[in-house]
């Protein structure tokens, strides 16, 4: 039987494709052909990524009726002609390169590679990807940065602690943050040029005062003033990073105000705290219109496992892909940070934790985030009601139960035959 698709018209009449490089772009043009009906017309043109022979391109392209232009996600070299196209009223496609791989045994050319794209395009056999708008580009650029930048904070303490080590100095086995207000004192001691163990370790502040004679022991190493002179520099390194950070942060909260309501409903998810929420918002944006479902946004980030079927079986291991890094990483951090608490997600971890590892709770987890995140952000009247701790105590009765015993026993090969209660 015969059944509509959600397709629509297969030719895009007026389409233009660029392969675009590091100096010069190759765009293709196809429009209808105004003497023989059902004939395409073809120009193909080389053009520098200098923004004056880009803006000669939008004019062309204007001047041909172009509606729709395409272009391969090269490196960031399709940031410029995507951007400049955008601001000229064009509709912009950024699309995956594994989804318009060049026939094989075929020459491959950059105006090949412009032809076959635009080609594609006009019969729509391409999916867009998701750029978002200039204000959350914004965003997104700080955000990323300054995860960038806490990366190489995080990396450049572990050499401080790798330079202690070399030294025989054991203050991260007594202090559980060398960085701490004891921890930089001590370290400051050592650059300033104090050797001694006792007096480096009555530089112990509040708690850590209960360790003074491990301190001690953890201070009789062999630091000299080469490692003196390293440790300066990493400690000046780690200081001005934190000082990066902090006016990252300024700006991120000036470009998040405008969308404080949405930091506020999805900060109500456990595990989702500010920072956290703004780097969702960054990556994710606010107009969740451009996934249709929360099924659509959890497969975008690769949150969800591939489906491979060949002969009627399923084939593959249902890997989830790679998918957005910094997407990745602040859900991880999410899904980590709601298996420690007292809600539906924190116990939905523990549970899945328990039989099949902390790596597929997190995935699990994480998906049940965006899932939450999704809703949120696509109807604002919506607010986050946890399921509760023993949501999966109350799932699972004594009928549950029962069924589940008859199916196992059923496929056994025994034959069930259930009476009703007396």
């Amino acid at each position: 039987m015969l059944e509509e698709t959600q397709e629509t018209e297969e030719i895009i009449q007026r389409v233009a494709a660029l392969d675009i490089g590091k100096a010069e772009l190759t765009c293709c043009v196809r429009v209808p052909s105004p003497d023989a009906p059902g004939k395409r017309l073809q120009e193909v043109r080389a053009y520098q990524t200098m923004t004056r022979w880009l803006l000669v391109m939008a004019d062309r392209l204007a001047e041909l009726g172009v509606t729709r232009v395409v272009m391969e996600a090269t490196s960031d070299y399709w940031r410029g002609a995507f951007y400049l196209l955008e601001a000229h009223g064009f509709e912009t496609w950024l699309v995956n390169a594994r989804d318009v791989k060049h026939l094989p045994g075929r020459p491959k050319t950059d105006t090949l590679d412009a032809v076959w794209l635009c080609k594609l395009a006009e019969r729509q056999m391409l999916r867009p990807s998701f750029v978002p708008p200039p204000a959350i580009r914004q965003l997104r650029d700080v955000a990323r940065y300054r995860a960038d930048l806490v990366a190489v904070r995080t990396a450049e303490k572990q050499r401080v602690e790798k330079l202690l080590e070399d030294a025989q100095i054991k203050l991260s086995v007594v202090a559980s943050d060398i960085f701490g207000v004891s921890g930089r004192a001590m370290l400051a001691a050592l650059v300033a040029g104090e050797r001694d163990p006792k007096i480096l370790a009555q530089l112990a502040r509040a708690r850590l005062r209960a360790k003074l004679g491990l301190l001690v022991e953890a201070f009789s190493g062999f630091f000299t003033d080469q490692h003196a002179f390293l440790l300066a520099k990493m400690l000046a390194r780690v200081d001005q990073l934190d000082a990066d950070l902090a006016d990252l942060d300024a700006k991120l909260g000036e470009l998040i105000a405008p969308l404080a309501g949405a930091v506020e409903r999805l900060d109500e998810i456990p595990g989702v705290g500010q920072v956290a929420a703004h780097l969702l918002l960054a990556e994710l944006g606010t107009d969740m219109t451009r996934f249709p479902t929360a099924g659509h946004l959890v497969s975008w980030a690769k949150f969800a496992p591939g489906v491979t079927e060949s002969a009627g079986k399923p084939k593959g291991s249902g890997s989830t892909g790679h998918g957005n890094p910094y997407l990745a990483r602040v859900l991880g951090e999410a899904a980590v940070a709601a298996g420690k608490t007292d809600s539906f997600l924190g116990e939905r971890y523990r549970r899945i934790a328990r039989r099949r590892g902390a790596k597929k709770a997190i995935v699990a987890v994480g998906r049940s985030i965006l899932v939450i995140a999704w809703h949120l952000l696509s109807d604002p009247e919506a607010r986050f009601h946890d399921l509760g701790v023993g949501f999966y105590d109350t799932r699972v009765g004594p009928e549950p139960a029962k069924r589940n015993h008859v199916r196992q026993l059923e496929a056994l090969g025994y034959k069930v035959t259930l009476h009703p209660a007396a």
